[in-house]
Parts: C-alpha cells; sequence; structure tokens
C-alpha cells in the first residue's frame, strides 16, 4: 500500500492553489430508480483509483453513475480517476487548502489519521439507521474512536491467486509452497515492496504487529521467522517484484503461477487466464493460518464539501443493493451489505478471506506501520538484510515515532 507521512509534514509551508469543492445542491434524499422520492440536485466533485487497478472497477462505477445521473438530471458529476500511490497524499494536500473533492472512495488505511487531523466529516447523525444489513465488521472498520467518518461500500482481503492448469493442488501450508517452489512446478511471484500484502504470512509464524496498548511486539513475536521465510522463498526460485504491475503482468502472461493479490484485481486475471484461474487461502505456518489484513473501502466526505448532506445522500445511493449488486458482479467486490448475493466463485473465496483476516485497525499508533515494514521488507528481499534484525529495527522506530517505551 502507499506509504503515508503526517500530514504535518505534508502540508508543511503549503502554497498552491487546491482544487476547490463543488458548491450548490440540496440535501436530497436518495433516488437513482431505487424507489426514492426526492431526486438528487446540485454538484459534486468525486475521486476514485478505480483506473490503478483491473479496469472492470471503473467499468462498474460508470454503470452505477450513469444510471443515477440519468434518474436525477438535476445531479451533476465531476469524477476524476486519481493514482491509488498518490490518493491519499493530494487529498491531504489539497484539503489542507481547503479544496479537495466532496467525496472519495478508497479504503480505510488512512482513515484514523485523516479523521483525527479532521479533514473528513462526523457522519454518524447522518448514517443513523441507514446502514441495517451491513456486517459488524465494515461498521467497525468505518468508524474512529467510535463515530462514523465513512460510508462502508466493501471490504477486501488478499487470496493466493494461481493458475489451476499448472497448480492441480494449491499449497496449503507454507510447506508445500516451497516444496512446489523448489520442484518448480510453483513459479511464485510478489510484491517486494507492500506489507499489506505480506502482513497475512505473519500469523503463520506466530507474528504479531502490536499489542493492545498500541506497542509495536514485531519484533518479539514471530515476524522476524516471517522474513526468513521470504528470502528463503527467494532462495528457492520465487521472484520478489518492485513494481506490482509488473508482477500481475507477469502473471497474466502466464510467467509465474502463483501470487498473492486482492479481489480489485480478479477482473483482468479472468480476462487473462478465463477458466484456469483459482483463489485460495493463503497457506497455513507453524504457529496456525495465515491472517490477511482485512479492510473496508468507503466513501469519505470531506469536510470542506459545500455539500456534504448531497454528498452522503449520493455515497448511501452509490452502495445501495442494487447499484453494489454491479461491482460485485463486475469487479468482485466484497459487499457491506451481507444481503447481497455473490455469485461468482472467484468472489465468494474473497468473501472467505475477508472472514478470516484481521481487521485492520484504527489506532492512531497504525500510522508509524506502514513506511518502516514496507522498507524491512524491502529491505529483507531485496538486499538480503538481516530477517530479525529488519524486523526488530522496523518496530522500535515505530514505537520511537509513536513515543511508546
Amino acid at each position: 500500500m502507499v506509504n503515508h507521512k503526517r500530514i504535518a509534514a505534508l502540508v508543511a509551508g503549503l502554497a498552491i492553489a487546491a482544487t476547490a469543492c463543488s458548491s450548490g445542491g440540496s440535501p436530497a434524499a436518495s433516488s437513482g430508480g431505487g424507489g426514492g422520492t426526492t431526486a438528487l440536485t446540485g454538484s459534486l466533485t468525486v475521486w476514485h483509483s478505480y483506473g490503478s487497478g483491473a479496469g472492470t472497477e471503473a467499468q462498474a462505477l460508470k454503470i452505477v453513475t450513469d444510471k443515477i445521473v440519468a434518474a436525477n438530471p438535476g445531479l451533476k458529476l465531476t469524477i476524476q480517476d486519481v493514482k491509488f500511490d498518490d490518493l491519499f497524499k493530494k487529498f491531504e494536500l489539497e484539503s489542507a487548502s481547503g479544496g479537495g473533492p466532496d467525496l472519495f472512495i478508497a479504503p480505510n488505511d488512512s482513515l484514523g489519521k485523516e479523521a483525527r487531523a479532521g479533514l473528513f466529516l462526523d457522519v454518524t447523525a447522518k448514517l443513523d439507521g441507514k446502514l441495517p444489513n451491513d456486517s459488524q465488521v465494515s461498521i467497525d472498520g468505518s468508524k474512529v474512536d467510535g463515530k462514523f467518518y465513512m460510508v462502508p461500500e466493501s471490504l477486501k482481503a488478499v487470496a493466493m491467486y494461481y493458475d489451476k492448469s499448472k497448480i492441480a493442488t494449491p499449497p496449503a501450508t507454507t510447506d508445500d509452497l516451497m516444496n512446489g517452489i523448489k520442484a518448480g512446478t510453483i513459479k511464485a511471484g510478489f510484491d517486494a515492496h507492500s506489507s499489506y500484502h505480506s502482513f497475512g504470512w505473519w500469523a503463520a509464524f506466530g507474528g504479531q504487529l502490536m499489542d493492545d496498548k498500541g506497542k509495536c511486539v514485531a519484533d518479539t513475536t514471530g515476524v522476524g521467522d516471517a522474513y526468513k521465510y521470504f528470502q528463503d522463498l527467494q532462495a528457492a526460485g520465487a521472484k520478489w517484484y518492485d513494481k506490482y504491475d509488473d508482477l500481475a503482468s507477469d502473471f497474466k502472461a502466464g510467467k509465474i503461477n502463483l501470487i498473492v493479490d486482492g479481489p480489485w484485481a480478479s477482473g483482468g486475471y479472468k480476462d487473462a487466464l478465463k477458466d484456469n484461474l483459482a483463489v485460495a487461502p493463503m497457506p497455513s505456518g507453524p504457529k496456525g493460518p495465515s491472517k490477511p489484513l482485512t479492510g473496508v473501502d468507503g466513501w469519505y466526505i470531506n469536510t470542506n464539501s459545500k455539500s456534504p448532506d448531497l454528498a452522503v445522500s449520493f455515497a448511501l445511493e452509490m452502495v445501495k443493493a442494487e447499484n453494489e449488486q454491479v461491482f460485485v458482479d463486475k469487479a468482485g467486490h466484497i459487499p457491506a451489505d451481507t444481503t447481497i448475493k455473490i455469485a461468482d466463485p472467484i468472489t465468494q473465496k474473497f468473501g472467505d478471506a475477508v472472514k478470516s483476516g484481521f481487521p485492520r485497525p484504527q489506532v492512531p499508533q497504525l500510522d508509524h506501520f506502514w513506511s518502516n515494514f514496507d522498507n524491512a521488507l524491502n529491505l529483507v528481499v531485496k538486499t538480503g538484510a538481516d530477517a530479525k534484525k529488519s524486523a526488530t529495527d522496523a518496530c522500535t522506530k515505530m514505537n520511537q515515532e509513536n513515543k511508546i517505551q
């Protein structure tokens, strides 16, 4: 995932002309062909990063927003695709100067940090009674300190994609994976810069990020062992990629036949591998099952928005069952609404991964996880740095930055 810096550092000395939020708009009830009685009226600027994925999410977004606009002729949407790696930084910079979009959709990677910085609207009262069917994980993942700062849309966790024409039985354990790579039947590839993608392996080796007080304990649990396993995989023949796009391209082209990735990429992989694409849980290890981070995607409302009620109504329209079903069927989303059915077996496997994953905490200490452990991972697999020392150094830095002894 993207590395995040403290907002103070991002906006220090800032003097830029930021995009202004849209003005005008009524606090309308939702409509969009879903049986509502009041039209959405006004203008909204909407950001997303769906162009960074397989393309199917962007297609689903267009289908749904075209439908909503057709049913609400008084609604004007300015929709901008922002590269995911730039999304949070761009929002922080522009909103700090009073600009930014009215709302945007993204995972809850930076929810805690940006909500505590006052960049997101507290929508608790506006969502009262509006999410009766949403899972508890999606509800909890949309809150900071007990308040809603996001309209939940979907959940996500990574799992193991593989080409079943090349791998008859997916590896169920870390030993199975290692043996398959050594034998040459499994040609695996992994992201060398993403602690998000690699986090699930930690639990398989007994690794834990924080204790119940927010102190990093990766140095005294099994994270170093997980890092050593990564090095052993590499020595056996697995490839660690500097660029995610290269990793995905090689999997589509058949140069590798097993990767760890999320549901957002399923559309592109289905197009490339057709019926040979399959998904399985990340392998269990010597200390138990892998537990990937379970994140929540949702709609954030900018505190600078001049049409906050319209923005919330639009977000609620986007997650209505008939609209969210488009994202489920076309883009492999795992819906926050538990009444929405998942028919696709690939998507259902990710639904299972979400249930068995580790819910991403929204504590302030998490702000200092990403950059420190992304760097540690890269040092381990790209420079051969000592695995346990790298975990210890990253944990020490995280605690120092969180002012925890």
